[in-house]
């Protein structure tokens, strides 16, 4: 077989490997939001996530973390902020911009979810033999770099009196 050939057939086997775990953690969070009686989408999840990861953020930044336009990314806040998980406030040094932050609401819900989440997955990996497991932390943290995943922290520099 040419060498081309193995390549593809190896990155085809990664790809449709990264893609089940990929489901796997999906629904590991789908399974999370419904154990904890929240009507939330995953990618309202996401973004509370971000928001508790980053801290106070504005609409701008947590739509470029997101990946989504700012009318998508504002939708999303309208019904977080509705539902008491996320408010808006003005930035002290500069009254024309809005900066959102969790409730402490928001902040619990995305604890229990992460909570869940971290068991099934800590279950899922002490079923593993040990030297698949330090496989599985290579091959994820070279997964993360090539995409270049930000580790979490602010999106911008923190505003004063905002935290």
């Amino acid at each position: 077989m040419a060498e081309g050939t193995v390549l593809a057939q190896e990155t085809d086997e990664v790809t449709e490997t990264v893609m089940a775990a990929s489901r796997l953690l999906v629904g590991l969070s789908a399974r999370a939001l419904a154990e904890v009686g929240s009507s939330l989408t995953l990618p309202q999840l996401r973004a509370l996530v971000v928001l508790d990861g980053s801290g106070p953020a504005k609409l701008a930044a947590l739509a470029a973390a997101l990946g989504v336009n700012a009318s998508t990314a504002l939708r999303m806040v309208d019904r977080l902020e509705s539902g008491g998980l996320v408010d808006r406030r003005i930035n002290p040094d500069n009254r024309r911009e809005v900066v959102l932050r969790l409730t402490a609401s928001g902040t619990e819900l995305v604890r229990t979810v992460l909570e869940y989440r971290h068991r099934e997955i800590a279950a899922l990996v002490s079923r593993l033999p040990v030297d698949v497991r330090s496989g599985l932390v290579l091959g994820l943290r070279a997964l993360t770099e090539a995409a270049q995943e930000p580790a979490a922290g602010p999106l911008e520099p923190p505003y004063p009196g905002m935290c």
